[in-house]
C-alpha cells in the first residue's frame, strides 16, 4: 500500500518518523512531500527507504492513503491541488478543519475521510491519537487503526468531540511538559541538581500514569492514599488548590478549544 504524507513539519515529520521507527515501511511504501527540500533531505538521511518530493501532487498521485499534515490555513490550497480521486483515503491532520470544509476542498462527495489528531509523542510510538471518520468502511477503519495504533493509542470519537479531545491530547501534552518543567525547577530550588530533579520528576510521572493505567482508579483515590493526616503531601495539595491549580488546568483546556 502506498502512503503519501503531505507536509513534514512538527506533526507530519513525527508521523513519518514514527512509521519508520516502528518498521511500518515494511508494510507501506511511504512518500513524503514538503516545500522544504532541507526537511526532506534530513528525513531521507535518517530513513533511506523514504521517497521524497517537493511536488505534493506527484506524492499523492497513485497513493492509496493521503495524509495531509499542513497548517489549517494551508489545507484548502494544498488539498485543491492534489486532485484526489474517489478511491483514495484522505486523512487530515489539521485541528479545526471539519469534514464539510474538507469535502468542499476536494470537490468529491462521499469520499472516505478521516480527521486524525495525534500528539507529538507519535514519533516515539506513544501518541494519544483521536480519530473521527466519514464515509469509510470497516476495512478502512481497521487499516487506519493498524497504522496509527502502531504509533500509540487510538480512540475513535464523533466529530462533535474532536475539539475537546484535541485540547486534552494534542494541546494537553504541552501542559504535561509544563508541569514537568515546573517540578524540575522546584527541585533545583530545593537543592537538587538539574539532572537529579529531572530523573526524579520523570520517573514519578511514569509511576503515576502506570498506576492509573494498570488499576483503573480515579486519580482522587490515589491522591488520598498519599495524603496522610497532618502529612506534608496534603499541605502541598491544599497549596495547589489555594493557588488555583485545578482551575488553571481546566481554563487552559477550555482556552485551547
Amino acid at each position: 500500500m502506498k502512503v503519501a504524507i503531505i507536509g513534514v513539519g512538527n506533526m507530519g515529520g513525527a508521523v513519518c518518523e514514527g512509521l519508520f521507527n516502528k518498521g511500518m515501511d515494511n508494510q507501506f511504501q511511504i512518500t513524503a512531500a514538503d516545500a522544504s527540500q532541507e526537511k526532506l533531505e534530513l528525513l531521507k538521511t535518517k530513513y533511506p527507504k523514504l521517497d521524497i518530493t517537493t511536488n505534493n501532487q506527484q506524492a499523492a498521485k497513485g497513493a492509496d492513503l493521503v495524509i495531509v499534515a499542513v497548517k489549517p490555513w494551508l489545507v484548502q490550497p494544498v488539498v485543491a491541488e492534489l486532485q484526489m480521486s474517489q478511491s483514495q483515503i484522505y486523512v487530515s491532520i489539521a485541528a479545526g478543519v471539519d469534514f464539510a470544509q474538507l469535502e468542499s476542498y476536494t470537490g468529491l462527495n462521499a469520499q472516505p475521510m478521516y480527521r486524525v489528531i495525534p500528539n507529538t509523542a507519535i514519533s516515539d510510538q506513544q501518541s494519544m491519537t483521536l480519530i473521527c471518520k466519514s464515509h469509510t468502511t470497516s476495512e478502512q477503519d481497521a487499516l487506519i487503526t493498524q497504522l496509527f495504533g502502531s504509533l500509540g493509542r487510538v480512540l475513535f470519537i464523533p466529530e462533535s468531540k474532536m475539539a475537546a479531545g484535541t485540547a486534552l491530547a494534542s494541546c494537553g501534552i504541552a501542559y504535561v511538559f509544563k508541569y514537568i518543567q515546573a517540578s524540575i525547577q522546584a527541585g533545583i530550588e530545593l537543592g537538587l541538581t538539574a539532572q537529579e530533579a529531572r530523573e526524579i520528576t520523570l520517573q514519578t510521572f511514569i509511576g503515576a500514569t502506570t498506576i492509573l493505567n494498570e488499576h483503573g482508579q480515579h486519580p482522587a483515590i490515589e491522591i488520598e492514599k498519599v495524603c496522610t493526616p497532618g502529612g506534608i503531601t496534603i499541605k502541598g495539595i491544599n497549596q495547589l488548590e489555594h493557588d488555583g491549580f485545578t482551575s488553571a488546568v481546566i481554563r487552559a483546556m477550555k482556552a485551547s478549544m
